[in-house]
């Protein structure tokens, strides 16, 4: 068999490029594995090929320690690859097939996946609904930072590129699919951003920017990006965005400095749980921060999407009630003003086609708006480091130089 390698997660601050078993068509015990799903028979799956298996802040919140993550655990749930091998209950996805997997695993047959909401499978993860590669209380399938992987229910999970040729040319665009780019897009639609919308976007990392690219892709009018990183800041201001540094103070200020109101129509929340504070508190860790200020500069009436990732449990918060997952939210402002809030996984599936082709026919450059940056898979932990000290890049693994190649 091939040889397997993977990024494996530690302990906190620590990942490591292990030689790993090559992928089954069984579920086999393991970090993280739910003993339920032990020996769990997988003829419906495929084993890919990685071609390209992305850093995800996701990712990042349990490299730092702040989830339950096993030591051991095997990383990664971004996957675009070749299909190398094919179960016998597999009918329609072929070995040689390139292809996107959707984040989110799913089974196709049950009542929330017959209802378009993928995000939240009830047959993957015998603990609650929802599951995906390589994460934390998701069930324990193994992840995708790899040369190779197993995908379960290849053909209903599976989006097969329709000419593998004009896929390669797109390859690093294409690679956004399987999560940051239809999350982002998830989230400005969960907002309700149209054509001639005013947006805020909180977080200018690779989730926030895929958003402020949506947003454009939607038509709004104004997209403004809130961080406190510069670099990322420059980033989104590269393809047109408006853009408020929290660290110098509230964002509604400089929105208003925008917009010439305080105010706009739809918001999203690309942070998620380890939020810091606005102003002199932008060096502490306030995590209902972003949710409270973008109730604040919604208008009445308006929507938030919040693709941004809160746990259930947070070993590193400050605060005992932030530990599991209770948060100081000022819901009374958001009942008083009649918000709409959308939360959870982005149901990748909803969307995945339809930005397939709006990329291969060029309506967008998510790559370059995200500042894709390809390296090779032994280079994760460095990858891993940059990140977390907040390089505006989206790292691409690469773990066959494909990527290099298709460049």
């Amino acid at each position: 068999m091939p040889r397997n390698r993977a990024v494996i997660y530690e302990g906190p601050g620590k990942v490591e490029v292990e030689e790993v078993s090559y992928p089954e068509f069984e579920l086999k015990d393991g970090p993280g594995v739910n003993p339920a799903n032990v020996g769990r028979k997988l003829p419906h799956a495929a084993i890919l090929k990685a071609v390209a298996t992305n850093i995800c802040g996701s990712d990042q919140h349990m490299v730092r320690g702040r989830t339950t993550a096993p030591h051991g655990l095997a990383l990664g749930h971004e996957i675009t690859g070749e299909v190398v091998e094919t179960g016998p209950d597999v009918e329609f996805i072929k070995v040689g097939d390139l292809v996107s997997v959707p984040f989110n695993i799913s089974c196709g047959r049950c009542r929330n996946c017959k209802e378009g909401k993928t995000g939240i499978c009830e047959n993957v993860n015998p603990d609650r609904p929802g599951s995906a590669y390589g994460y934390v209380d998701m069930g324990g399938w193994v992840g995708g930072q790899a040369d190779y992987v197993l995908v379960p229910y290849a053909d209903w999970n599976l989006l097969k590129f329709p000419d593998k040729d004009r896929a390669m040319e797109k390859i690093l665009d294409l690679a956004m699919l399987s999560d940051i780019f239809p999350t982002g897009y998830h989230g400005c639609v969960s907002a309700g951003v149209g054509p001639g919308s005013t947006v805020y976007i909180a977080g200018a990392g690779p989730v926030g920017l895929a958003a402020a690219a949506s947003a454009n892709l939607l038509g709004a009018a104004v997209v403004i990006v809130g961080d406190l990183n510069k670099e990322r800041l420059d980033q989104a201001h590269s393809f047109g965005c408006e853009t408020v540094n929290v660290a110098a103070g509230e964002p509604k200020d400089q929105i208003e400095q925008i917009l010439g109101v305080p105010e706009v129509d739809c918001a999203v929340d690309a942070v998620g749980f380890e939020a810091r504070g606005h102003g002199r508190e932008s060096e502490e860790e306030h995590p209902a921060t972003v949710l409270n200020t973008l109730m604040g500069v919604t208008r009445a009436g308006g929507a938030l999407g919040i693709p941004g990732l809160y746990v259930t449990g947070d070993p590193g918060a400050r605060e005992e009630a932030a530990r599991h997952g209770s948060l100081s939210i000022q819901l009374g402002l958001g009942w008083a003003k009649s918000l709409s809030f959308v939360t959870g996984q982005c149901p990748v599936m909803r969307y995945n086609r339809q930005l397939m082709t709006a990329i291969l026919y060029d309506r967008v450059q998510i790559a370059k708006a995200v500042n894709a940056t390809p390296i090779p898979l032994d280079d994760a932990p460095r990858g891993y480091h940059e990140f977390d000290e907040g390089a505006a890049r989206k790292y691409v693994l690469d773990p066959h130089g494909m990527l290099a190649s298709a460049s």
